[in-house]
């Protein structure tokens, strides 16, 4: 699927924006949303859950009658998490390969290399690029891009689901992975202005299966 970034989308009036030389827009590199793992089979997740639940000892004061469906109904709904993991995974792994690329094009761009230096004032950071996508309204059916490139920078490779608690699939990956974005945020200097929308361009190419 091919998005194409609105050109007229608006601006937010509580941010300042780095003034960009002359009136063109400037084409970006287009963004391939990847898609997650191709070993992550749902079947298999689901029997993975359901052994951490027995393992674990998950399920508390249930009748018996109903404790082997309460034991499926959990295994699924951390199934159901998990696969939440993974799509923040695959999108931020996405979105930090379209910040590289992005930088590349500023560097080659006679009109554009100076807005990244420090020694401009203000200047833009890898998180503006971010904010841009958030600016430009691409759509992610769900997904925080915030939290998505949080997720990638806590991890490298997603987890096994073996390796997550239930406590951290429930309660804990959005707030881990939002101040993870929010900490790498703020490596910047606090001159780092944001990118205006209306001067930047590119297309989104969804590789996700349909």
């Amino acid at each position: 699927m091919l998005y194409a970034s609105n050109d007229m989308a608006g601006f937010d009036m509580n941010r300042s924006y780095i003034e960009v030389p002359g009136a063109g827009m400037h084409e970006l590199p287009p963004l391939l949303v990847r898609s997650i793992p191709e070993d992550a089979d749902r079947e298999d997740l689901c029997r993975r859950a359901a052994a951490m639940i027995e393992v674990e000892d998950m399920i508390e004061d249930a009748p018996p009658a109903t404790i082997d469906q309460r034991k499926m109904d959990l295994a699924l709904n951390l199934t159901d998490q998990y696969f939440r993991l993974l799509s923040h995974w695959a999108w931020g792994d996405s979105v930090l390969e379209w910040v590289r690329q992005c930088e590349i094009t500023f560097c080659a761009t006679t009109a554009l290399r100076h807005l990244l230096s420090p020694d401009v004032w203000p200047h833009a950071a890898r998180s503006s690029f971010v904010e841009l996508l958030v600016d430009k309204h691409v759509p992610t059916h769900g997904v925080a891009i915030d939290r998505a490139v949080g997720m990638r920078l806590t991890f490298r490779q997603p987890p096994p689901i073996d390796c997550c608690s239930d406590q951290f699939l429930f309660f804990l990956n959005s707030r881990l992975a939002g101040t993870a974005y929010e900490t790498w945020a703020r490596l910047s200097p606090e001159s780092t202005a944001h990118l205006p929308p209306n001067r930047f361009h590119f297309e989104v190419h969804d590789m996700r299966p349909q």
